[in-house]
């Protein structure tokens, strides 16, 4: 018990550090870069675990460290981007909140787990909590910024239950794994990057503050924790993680960013935190390989890694 329970709170560390992506981005970084920023997030990190690690892929899992890749990271990156920039205020961090019921509707069809009406009514409550944080009213939807956000969170759903259906290689680390995903993720990002938006930005001493913090903090340690945990946690509880990352930009807009918190928004965060704890306790015989989920080996959905910009300006994981 006492082992499950240091596993939830490092894993938590990951969404919560991805709370903090609109901050630094807003205080730090160029405007208008979202492909730039997620290649500079994604590749440096990846290679940097490579070289760390000195652990290649083989046979198989090749290919499947290129699906994971695009998945959790060269899909979900620009489609959450794409969602953030078209999307009024906060609602792109609506639509990804309802990442656990994705969740529970692919471990259902690809891992035979049946989904518990607790759980359902969990991620229900958690979707719930967080629209009243972050969902800014006016204005009309956008086609495309909805599409990109139900694409995006379904990105990181289905990586989050093919990491458990495959677990990993006998004798490779979380840690290898990551870079493997980072990698191939990056490098996906980067013929899009150069496409869309051209060549990379002039860059100050700032810039390169934030970027750096942004791969190291934000993406190659976040998502070392993340991935870990998902291999001694439930599907279901990795998932139900994910709304801590809306309400630390919450957190942080208050602090940092002298925004309001509206006795709604204190409202939504409590639900949704109870919800986070409630998904917690519903899904903890999964963990440990013991009874429910089998245990797994790596998870960002949205991850989700997402942070948003109460006053309506952005979003981003």
């Amino acid at each position: 018990m006492r082992r499950s329970l240091a596993a939830v709170a490092l894993t938590a560390l990951a969404p919560a550090s991805w709370g903090t992506t609109y901050a630094v981005t807003t205080a730090f970084l160029p405007p208008d870069r979202p492909l730039f920023t997620a290649l500079v997030r994604a590749l440096p990190a990846g290679l940097l675990l490579l070289a760390l690690t000195r652990v290649l892929p083989k046979g198989a899992w090749w290919w499947k460290s290129l699906v994971l890749g695009a998945l959790n990271i060269g899909a979900f990156f620009p489609l959450l981007f794409v969602s953030a920039y078209r999307l009024p205020g906060g609602m792109a961090a609506v639509v990804g909140s309802v990442q656990p019921l994705f969740v529970v509707g692919l471990s259902a069809l690809l891992l035979g787990r049946r989904p518990a009406g607790r759980t359902l009514a969990t991620g229900v409550v958690a979707a719930l909590g967080v629209s009243l944080v972050v969902l800014q009213g006016a204005g009309a939807l956008d086609v495309v910024g909805v599409l990109a956000a139900v694409a995006s969170t379904a990105s990181m759903a289905a990586g989050t239950v093919l990491t458990k259906r495959w677990g990993r290689p006998d004798g490779v680390g979380p840690l290898a794994l990551t870079g493997w995903q980072l990698t191939a993720g990056g490098l996906l990002i980067a013929p899009v990057a150069a496409l869309a938006e051209g060549a990379p930005p002039a860059l100050d001493g700032r810039a390169v503050a934030g970027y750096v913090y942004l791969a190291l903090v934000n993406t190659a340690v976040a998502y070392w924790l993340w991935f870990r945990g998902i291999g001694r946690l439930s599907a279901t509880q990795v998932a139900f993680l994910g709304p801590l990352s809306p309400l630390t930009a919450a957190v942080v807009g208050w602090a940092a960013l002298a925004q309001s918190l509206t006795p709604v928004q204190v409202a939504g965060m409590a639900l949704a935190f109870g919800a986070t704890l409630a998904g917690q306790l519903g899904g903890s015989g999964g963990s440990g390989g013991s009874g429910g989920e089998r245990s797994f080996s790596s998870a960002e959905k949205n991850g989700r890694k997402v942070s948003m910009d109460l006053t309506g300006k952005s979003l981003r994981r």
